[in-house]
């Protein structure tokens, strides 16, 4: 048996606005969006990789969701890391944007990394390999 990672997931406060911030800031794109009771089975995947891992935009419906992903964001835990080239051009373009980090590009030993806010209830880390 090989496993390998088909999709992961963050849990969202608000779905049709981490579908806007995930494809209109990060630049995913949309890979599946299907409709499931009040929710949807929504996904996306990075640029140029339509059969790559995908992401799965869940909603934080569920008491422990909830519980789980502000204890995240009070100690200033990532939810996830997605690597970037370059963390501090990539910083600087979402930044410009509006995006709001918790933490500039900072060297930790093989990498730099950057934390920032994707607005529906995560701390999200930026990483590129030194």
């Amino acid at each position: 048996m090989r496993p390998r990672i088909g999709v992961t997931s963050v849990f969202v406060n608000d779905q049709a606005k981490a579908l806007a911030f995930y494809t209109e800031k990060l630049g995913f794109v949309l890979k599946t969006d299907v409709p499931v009771g009040d929710a949807r089975w929504l996904t996306v995947v990075g640029p140029g990789e339509p059969d790559g891992v995908e992401l799965l935009l869940e909603p934080d419906g569920h008491p422990a969701a909830k519980a789980f992903t502000a204890a995240l964001v009070e100690d200033g835990i990532p939810a996830t890391t997605f690597m970037v080239d370059d963390v501090v051009a990539a910083h600087r373009e979402l930044e410009g944007q509006g995006v709001m980090f918790t933490q500039p590009p900072t060297p930790m030993g093989p990498t730099t990394a950057a934390v920032f806010d994707d607005t529906v209830g995560n701390l999200i880390m930026l990483a590129s390999r030194n």
